[in-house]
């Protein structure tokens, strides 16, 4: 029998703005998924380091503050060093059109911007995790 998908949303940087990451673990939660919640102000080391302690299969990044883009360039070698580059990663908040395609070349494989539905970000992880 297959284990849960194990996700974990983390906040980054000096980002305070939670409720939408609130929101979107309880989707996450009440859809099946194993959900670990990171709390504010994650580094890049601290994400990596939690998701490999969690056996995360999904890294979500919430991000309202802007600092998306320079959080992931920092974010990406060190999920490398943790062994962590194929799982999945994404990213959801307030994450202009313009940031999509240097996300996507950084390695992130889902941008859910502001009005993306709740049912879009667990069907997207359903399709792609593992």
């Amino acid at each position: 029998m297959r284990s849960a998908i194990r996700v974990l949303i983390a906040k980054p940087g000096l980002d305070g703005h939670d409720q939408g990451a609130k929101i979107v673990v309880r989707a996450l939660m009440d859809a099946g998924f194993d959900v670990t919640y990171s709390g504010l102000r994650q580094t890049p080391q601290q994400v990596a380091q939690l998701a490999h302690e969690t056996g995360a299969d999904v890294i979500g990044l919430s991000s309202m503050a802007g600092s998306h883009l320079s959080f992931c360039r920092k974010l990406k070698p060190i999920l490398a060093e943790y062994g962590l580059q194929e799982k999945l990663w994404i990213v959801g908040g307030s994450i202009p059109a313009q940031d999509h395609t240097p996300l996507k070349e950084t390695g992130v494989d889902g941008i859910f911007p502001a009005g993306t539905t709740l049912q879009e970000i667990v069907t997207f992880i359903k399709e792609r995790a593992r």
